[in-house]
């Protein structure tokens, strides 16, 4: 059911807009047919490794759906928010702010972050190495195909996994800090036993690479 603004507690607003950012979306909704009668509507729409992806759309409100949460943001209500029910939990407290002072855009400033590892059971799969590939497929690279790249295992040695990077990630500048703030804690913080996650790629042979 959908809710406005005097029957949701602020605090437990799953989105607040600052003034600066109400006034960016006020002026792009001015332009629309019926300013009055259309809100803003923000879901989240996946993950990356350590942060949530949005979508931003100015709706119609006679477009909200049933399950949707409406509440009013603004000194004197302007602005008709549109949260989906499936988005709330993971936007709690969250921020709609302008991007820079002089950038003009909008960011979501986000106190919680994804958990790649929600729902992963790795019992079923047997040994380790098996366990390392299921969290892979299952956690890391669904998280690097929004950034078109990929991670392939080579290997489980001694407790050190071997593994490539493909795509977008092979020979991008940030594939160390991939590795090291993403692909490593993922598979850590999901198996224990593992003590280091070795990059074999050859980054020369990528489009952009780094490595000589």
């Amino acid at each position: 059911m959908s809710k406005n603004k005097s029957a949701v507690n602020t605090e437990e607003l799953p989105l607040i807009v600052t003034a600066e950012a109400l006034t960016v979306v006020l002026e792009s909704r001015a332009l629309e047919d019926d300013p009055s009668q259309t809100g803003l509507k923000v879901a989240i729409t996946g993950s990356t490794m350590n942060d949530y992806t949005y979508a931003l759309e100015l709706l119609p409100l006679a477009e909200v759906e049933e399950n949707d949460v409406t509440y009013s943001q603004g000194e004197h209500d302007e602005l008709t928010v549109v949260v989906p029910a499936d988005s709330i939990a993971a936007m709690k407290g969250a921020t709609l702010d302008v991007a820079g002072s002089n950038a003009g855009g909008l960011v979501i400033r986000n106190p919680n972050t994804p958990d790649p590892l929600a729902g992963l059971d790795l019992e079923a799969h047997g040994e380790l190495p098996d366990k390392v590939r299921h969290v892979i497929d299952q956690a890391v690279n669904p998280s690097l195909a929004s950034h078109g790249g990929y991670v392939t295992l080579l290997g489980v040695d001694d407790n050190k996994v071997y593994v490539t990077m493909g795509g977008g990630c092979q020979g991008c500048a940030a594939s160390a800090m991939t590795l090291k703030d993403g692909i490593r804690t993922i598979i850590m913080d999901a198996l224990p036993e593992i003590t280091d996650i070795v990059d074999a790629t050859d980054h020369s042979a990528g489009e952009n690479p780094f490595y000589t």
